[in-house]
């Protein structure tokens, strides 16, 4: 069975991500064709990057790191729930992000961003970090609106349109995740 994490890339006080992820998660359990897990960042203490070998080698040197590589590996796709701050992703996100390289390769990623212009240039900016990855990027992805998706801000209410981009974007990533296994495990393919 396909897995794929639900990764809530923010972990501001008050943040609008975990609402998002837990919108994104509620959808994608009812389906069958995998097994979706939420993943909070907040629920892993990554200091700014402090590993001293590049993560190309994959000689982690510390336990969150190696918790962390574990958990990402365990995964065959990924959903990041991203804001958009200052038109990019968040610091945090990155972070959690360059910690990582082999764990991430030929693995399937989309999107579900939020921000005042529907974080789509966070989600562009990751699409050009996913590419270095390896990570397989799918078109559709959700774009929710601070103006017309929540309520004074930061009461999350999605549009019932949102719901379709999200079923879309949650067969890309399965479908392209379940190709990409045939990549990451050619003898069991």
């Amino acid at each position: 069975m396909i897995r794929v994490a639900i990764i809530v890339g923010s972990t501001r006080p008050g943040r609008n991500g975990k609402a998002v992820a837990d919108w994104v998660y509620q959808a994608a359990v009812s389906r069958t064709d995998a097994e979706f897990e939420l993943v909070d960042l907040a629920d892993y203490a990554l200091p700014h990057l402090d590993e001293p070998v590049p993560p190309l080698l994959g000689q982690y040197q510390h336990e969150h790191t190696r918790r962390w590589a574990n958990k990402i590996a365990s995964f065959d796709g990924y959903v990041f729930v991203t804001p958009e701050y200052n038109h990019s992703t968040s610091g945090v996100l990155k972070n959690a992000i360059d910690y990582l390289f082999a764990e991430w390769n030929n693995k399937a990623v989309g999107f579900v961003s939020y921000g005042s212009v529907g974080g789509v240039r966070a989600a562009e900016h990751l699409r050009l970090i996913a590419g270095e990855l390896q990570l397989a990027d799918v078109r559709s992805q959700v774009a929710l609106s601070l103006f017309t998706d929540f309520e004074n801000f930061t009461v999350f209410k999605p549009g019932e349109h949102q719901l379709a981009a999200l079923r879309t974007t949650l067969d890309q990533v399965v479908a392209w995740s379940r190709a990409l296994a045939t990549v990451r495990h050619p003898a069991t393919a």
